[in-house]
């Protein structure tokens, strides 16, 4: 179980993950940081932009799903909205919990971090097992 985990897909996921982290966390904490928006548009917007990126190179170099149906997008979608509230809803009171005392602006910053960690573990497992999951799988 952990060889198949581990295999050459992952390896892929985590190239996509690395250009999509450098394009969303750049976004996100510019909005966060530069322009002040708040937590949740903030990490939205990174979710937002990166899922998009997300898709097409997960989809074609990663996990080399062949056609585009409307239930795969939907998947997508789900999947990915549902990976983001759960990290970013863990993320932020464990933060706040843990910092107590600091600033806000420390604390969101640091659950940001945490919430991208927590979504990088949740969306590969469920893209690869759910989204763009092979019959022999």
């Amino acid at each position: 179980m952990i060889k198949k985990l581990f295999d050459r897909t992952f390896w892929k996921f985590i190239l996509v993950g690395l250009v999509n982290t450098a394009i969303g966390s750049g976004i996100m904490f510019l909005l966060y940081n530069v322009f002040h928006c708040s937590y949740w548009i903030s990490s939205a917007a990174n979710y937002v932009i990166g899922s998009i990126v997300s898709f097409f190179l997960n989809k074609n170099f990663t996990f080399q799903h062949k056609g585009y149906n409307w239930k795969v997008i939907l998947k997508f979608i789900i999947n990915i909205a549902v990976c983001y509230l759960i990290a970013y809803g863990i993320a932020k009171p464990l933060a706040v919990r843990i910092l107590e005392g600091q600033s806000k602006n420390l604390q969101e910053n640091i659950a940001m971090l945490v919430g991208m960690c927590i979504f990088v573990g949740l969306n590969y497992l469920s893209q690869r097992f759910i989204v763009f999951k092979k019959n022999k799988e």
